[in-house]
Order: structure tokens, then C-alpha cells, then sequence
């Protein structure tokens, strides 16, 4: 616990460094720092690629395109993420962390915009879920990724996607039974293949 208050204070005087250093450096406000940069037609395209009504998946309240961030500029999934490798669920990036980078640019964007919007109004972003288990299954993201199982083992190429989807994929038993992803034989055939323990109280407790 107090590792913890430690780390908080660490941080909390890290940030008010950076304040004041740009305030003594005279450094433009977020907004105005934003209001300066034009996004790309790259950016452009990739916002409207993600609010195509006929791309597959949900849509989502922010168009945020994956195959943009996570495979043009190779952003890192537990930036956004982040405790995957500590907890048994995957977080959903906060407001404040992608202001953290929107604050700056993107701004004639529609989608940061309505972000900015979130962010004035104090109020999180109810994404759309894609991925969902049954309750009785309790999968752990922190086990995984201590393993060094890669997010796109589950998710599919998210660093191409537009939009995210569940992506098909179906495994063969050997008696010819069909296991579509995420389905109890698929998980199972994949725990076989790494000597993982099949047990049922693995996932099941």
C-alpha cells in the first residue's frame, strides 16, 4: 500500500513538473497547440473508414480506426490498455488517456472533436463490446499475457482493422468436430497445443 502512495506522489510531482515547465517556456495551451495542426489524409481516411456503416463490427460512439494506430504509428495495445498484464480483465482506455495524445492534434477531426466533447462534459465513453465470454467463464488477460500470448491470438489482426470485429476462425478436432473462436474447443484445442492446464477449474471457478 504504500509502494502504491509512493508511486501516486512520484507521479503526481512528475506531472506538476511538466506544468511548470510549461508555463516558465511559455508553451501554447493544448487547445491552441491542437488548433495548429492539421491532421493528415491519411487520418482522414482512417476516421472514415471506421464510421463506414458497411464495415464489419459494431459501431462505435468515437470512429477510432486500429489499423491506424496500432499498425501505422505501432502504438503499443497496453498503452491504451493498460493493466492487461496486471489483471484478469482488459481495460478500456480512459478520456484522459486519449487526450493525453489528442489534446495536441487532431482536433478538425469530427471523431476527437466528439472525444473533446466527452472530455468537457466529464462523461466516459460507453464502447460498444465486441468480444464477450459467458459469465461462467473467467478468462484472465494477465495470465496470457504473462505467457506471451499475442493479443491477435484471440482478437484477430487488430492492427489491420478499421473497425474492430470478431474475426473467423475455426479449429479441427481430430474426430472432425468444428470449433469456432472462442468457443470452449477452441480455447481448449489452444491449451493442448501450449501444455496448458485443461482443467476445469482453469477457466471455470
Amino acid at each position: 500500500m504504500r509502494a502504491i502512495r509512493l508511486r501516486r506522489r512520484w507521479v503526481e510531482a512528475a506531472c506538476a513538473g511538466v506544468v511548470a515547465a510549461a508555463l516558465v517556456l511559455g508553451l501554447p495551451r493544448p487547445e491552441r497547440a491542437g488548433a495548429q495542426a492539421q491532421s493528415s489524409d491519411k487520418a482522414r481516411a482512417a476516421q472514415a473508414a471506421a464510421a463506414d456503416d458497411a464495415a464489419p463490427g459494431p459501431k462505435q460512439p468515437i470512429p477510432f480506426n486500429h489499423a491506424l494506430h496500432a499498425g501505422e504509428y505501432k502504438i503499443d495495445c497496453q498503452y491504451c490498455h493498460s493493466g492487461t498484464d496486471r489483471s484478469r480483465m482488459a481495460g478500456m482506455p480512459s478520456v484522459e488517456v486519449c487526450m493525453g495524445c489528442h489534446s495536441q492534434f487532431g482536433q478538425d477531426l469530427e471523431g476527437v472533436q466528439t472525444l473533446k466533447k466527452y472530455w468537457d462534459e466529464k462523461k466516459p465513453i460507453y464502447w460498444e463490446q465486441v468480444f464477450r465470454l459467458p459469465e461462467h467463464v473467467k478468462f484472465r488477460h494477465n495470465r496470457h499475457v504473462a505467457k506471451g500470448i499475442p493479443c491477435q491470438r484471440c482478437h484477430g489482426p487488430i492492427e489491420k482493422m478499421d473497425r474492430v470485429s470478431m474475426t473467423s476462425d475455426t479449429v479441427w478436432w481430430p474426430w472432425l468436430l468444428p470449433s469456432q473462436k472462442l468457443e470452449m474447443g477452441w480455447c481448449i484445442q489452444c491449451h493442448r497445443a501450449n501444455q496448458a492446464s485443461q482443467d476445469c477449474l482453469t477457466c471455470h471457478n
